[in-house]
């Protein structure tokens, strides 16, 4: 019996190729997206689909549609692109998508993302369950995936979806900045020259260094995943060469950026999360903003000082686009930096966050570390992992050394403190890990509750 559990995953399709992802595989996946959609009443005539740069995507991508072909839609191919331009293929066209990308994982992995019309998400309590179900039935019965000749389309919509974000964000009266990018051999290489170059659309006031632009799914650099401080190491050295006045980096797909000041310093997500929250509220005045459980304490203070409306929800896309969707906000961040906008049907883009940075960072006189030490008011341990054996029992006993500390479970468990520190303890979904947060007025605080906090996880 054909089990896809390991592949499918809470938010995607992710795993090794070909011992978990293959061309039989994606052809049952294919046919399942389309009978999911199906049933849940979308229309699924025609379907968008995209690939980032890793070698296994083309064969992978051409399977799906056979699968999709099967069960009665059309593809409509877009070829290489980021996540978040097949969200705005998804978007612009109101059409269903797959975007065959593993992010920011090694070069043996690939993976799909799923979305119905207007980038709305597909995951485990939106429809995903059901697509792994109906795939294995299908894995397990071959004959139920019939023969039918293709239908496909061609459509190139990089300069659309360049001109789209170049009209959320006016860059052309900003004062000149010099950016070193990164893109780590992934689909920046392919988005920022269309965005921020000058080959289709009016010319910036942009110089920019390129890193790693090439497309190389086998990421001969480094791995496309600036989470990991290793991987921005070329970066801010780049950035302190060149006299830079900020670096960005991408992961594998685009659809995250992390930036760095012009000391080569990492500016934190949260701090991006409060600088774009600003501006969008400068412009809508009175929205809401969303944020996860663990972004700086910061970002709420700063929405609400902005005459925001702040609302906080679980870390994950599904959460944060489900909360953005009911309560119509106009933004949400998140520590990993996903960043979401209303004006981008919900969804999660890199790139159009990347765009306010510079407006904002552009539209002033000061160097971007002073300009953000307005949005970084406290000392955080970023996310450390544990592996654990019994996550629950450590959790209790966590919460049992801090007793008279103010409980919140929307996510794991946030114990909030009299002195104003906090952190958060959450188990993976995937993997016997707990992952600590930790966020103090001031670092030698952090530090010793970060400490405090490792040593019974640990223990």
């Amino acid at each position: 019996m054909s089990d896809l559990s390991q592949l499918v995953k809470a938010y995607d399709v992710r795993g090794v190729v070909p011992d978990q992802l293959n061309e039989t595989v994606a052809r049952a996946l294919g046919t399942a997206f389309v009978e999911m959609l199906r049933e849940s009443g979308d229309d699924a005539d025609r379907i968008v689909l995209a690939h980032d740069m890793r070698e296994t995507g083309p064969a992978l991508v051409a399977a799906f549609s056979a699968g999709a072909n099967s069960a009665g839609a059309t593809v409509v191919h877009t070829g290489l692109g980021s996540t978040d331009q097949l969200y705005y293929a998804s978007g612009v066209l109101g059409l269903p998508g797959a975007m065959f990308t593993a992010s920011h994982n090694p070069a043996k992995y690939n993976g799909i993302k799923l979305c119905r019309a207007g980038a709305r998400p597909v995951g485990q309590d939106s429809g995903l369950i059901i697509v792994r179900q109906r795939a294995e039935e299908l894995l397990n019965d071959i004959d139920a995936v019939g023969e039918v000749p293709p239908a496909i389309e061609h459509r190139d919509l990089l300069a659309d979806y360049a001109r789209h974000l170049r009209g959320l964000v006016d860059l052309s009266g900003i004062r000149p900045l010099k950016v070193v990018v990164d893109a780590g051999n992934g689909m920046g290489g392919h988005t920022v020259p269309a965005v921020l170059g000058d080959q289709e659309l009016a010319a910036l006031p942009l110089e920019i260094v390129p890193l790693y632009f090439e497309l190389d799914g086998s990421f001969p650099n480094h791995e496309a995943n600036p989470l990991d401080p290793a991987n921005l190491v070329d970066l801010q050295a780049a950035v302190r060469e060149h006299g830079a006045d900020l670096g960005l980096a991408f992961d594998g797909d685009a659809d995250r950026c992390f930036v760095v000041d012009e000391n080569g310093d990492p500016v934190s997500p949260s701090a991006i999360t409060a600088l774009v929250a600003k501006r969008e509220l400068a412009k809508f005045p009175g929205s809401t903003v969303i944020h996860n459980v663990i972004t700086s304490a910061a970002v709420p203070e700063i929405i609400t000082e902005n005459g925001g409306v702040p609302v906080r929800s679980r870390v994950g896309h599904s959460f944060i686009k489900a909360e953005m969707a009911r309560t119509n906000a106009v933004f949400g961040g998140e520590h990993s930096a996903h960043y979401y906008f209303r004006d981008f049907w919900f969804a999660d883009t890199g790139m159009l966050a990347a765009m306010h940075v510079l407006a904002a960072l552009g539209g002033q006189p000061q160097p971007l570390s002073q300009f953000a030490a307005e949005f970084e008011r406290y000392a955080a341990s970023g996310e450390i992992n544990s592996t654990v054996a019994d996550a629950p029992a450590k959790i209790a006993e966590v919460r049992a050394a801090f007793a008279d500390a103010t409980l919140d479970e929307l996510d794991g468990m946030t114990l909030r403190l009299s002195d104003g520190a906090w952190f958060n303890l959450r188990a993976s979904n995937t993997e016997p890990l707990l992952r600590l947060n930790v966020e103090a007025p001031k670092p030698d605080r952090m530090a010793a509750l970060r400490d405090q906090v490792l040593a019974i996880v640990r223990g």
